[in-house]
C-alpha cells in the first residue's frame, strides 16, 4: 500500500472517530458519573463539619470527667451586656468579681469578643444553687440595679424580679407614652422612691420597660400601684392605696 493511501485511511479514521458505545457502557458510565457526585458531597459535608467545629463556644462541652465537689456535672450561664452597660461593667466589675468568686465558689469571666459574662461552676463550688444566684445577680445588674441591690439575689433567697412594659397595661403613644412615665418616676423620681419605699421593692424605668426587685408579695404592691399610675390615677390616691395595703402585709408577718 502507497504512503498517500495509508494517510488518507488515517485521515478517514479521524473524521468518523470511535465507534458508538452501546446501551450497557452508557449505564456503566452514568453509574461512575454518580459515584463522583457522591463523592464531591461527601467531601463537602465534612467541610461543613470542620467549621461547625471550628465555631464552637470558648467553654469546653461538658464531660463526664468535669465534675464539682459534690460529684456532679459541672454548669455554664452566659449573660449578654447590652451597649449602655458595658461602660459600668468594667467600672463596677470588682465589685461584682467579688461575690461571685468567693461566697458563690464560680468562675467569671467578661468574654470581650462576644460581649458575655459567662459563668462555670468549679470543683470548689458546694451550693447546687449558686450558678443561677450568681447568673440572677449578674441579670439583674444589666437590667440596671446598682450592684448593692442586685447582691440581695445572691444573699437571698425568696427575692425575685419582675419585668413589664407599659404598653402590656395600656397600648400609648407619643406623648401619651411620655406622660405615663412621667408619672410614675414623679418630680425628680420621688414618686418612684415613695413605691420603693413603701413597698421595700427597688425599681428602674428603661424607657417603656419597667424593672422590680423584691419579695412575691411586695412586687404585687408595687406593680398595682404602677398600673393605676399608667392608667391614670392621682398619685395621692394610689400612695393611699398603697400604704394601706403595705401596712396590712406587714401586720400579717
Amino acid at each position: 500500500m502507497a504512503s498517500g493511501d495509508v494517510m488518507a485511511n488515517n485521515v478517514e479514521g479521524e473524521e468518523k472517530g470511535a465507534p458508538l458505545a452501546t446501551s450497557d457502557q452508557l449505564d456503566e458510565f452514568t453509574v461512575v458519573k454518580r459515584k463522583r457526585k457522591a463523592s464531591v458531597l461527601d467531601s463537602m459535608e465534612q467541610d461543613e463539619s470542620a467549621v461547625s467545629e471550628a465555631k464552637r463556644p470558648n467553654f469546653p462541652p461538658l464531660t463526664g470527667q468535669a465534675l464539682t465537689s459534690d460529684g456532679g456535672k459541672l454548669e455554664y450561664r452566659r449573660i449578654a451586656v447590652p451597649p449602655h452597660r458595658y461602660t459600668p461593667l468594667k467600672e463596677n466589675w470588682m465589685k461584682i468579681f467579688t461575690p461571685v468568686v468567693e461566697q458563690l465558689k464560680l468562675q467569671i469571666r467578661l468574654n470581650l469578643k462576644t460581649r458575655h459574662v459567662e459563668l462555670k461552676t468549679s470543683r470548689f463550688t458546694v451550693d447546687h444553687g449558686a450558678i443561677q444566684k450568681g447568673s440572677d445577680f449578674v441579670h439583674a445588674f444589666m437590667l440596671g440595679f446598682d450592684v448593692e441591690d442586685a447582691l440581695a439575689l445572691v444573699r437571698l433567697d425568696d427575692l425575685f424580679i419582675d419585668s413589664f412594659e407599659i404598653q402590656d397595661v395600656k397600648p400609648l403613644k407619643g406623648d401619651h407614652l411620655s406622660r405615663a412615665i412621667g408619672r410614675i418616676a414623679g418630680s425628680g423620681g420621688r414618686t418612684k422612691f415613695t413605691i420603693e419605699n413603701v413597698t421595700k421593692t427597688r425599681i428602674v424605668l428603661a424607657e417603656s420597660k419597667i424593672h422590680i426587685l423584691g419579695s412575691f408579695q411586695n412586687i404585687k404592691v408595687a406593680r398595682n400601684a404602677i398600673c393605676s399610675l399608667i392608667l391614670g390615677s392621682p398619685p395621692s390616691k394610689v400612695y393611699g392605696h398603697m400604704r394601706s395595703v403595705a401596712g396590712k402585709l406587714s401586720e400579717r408577718f
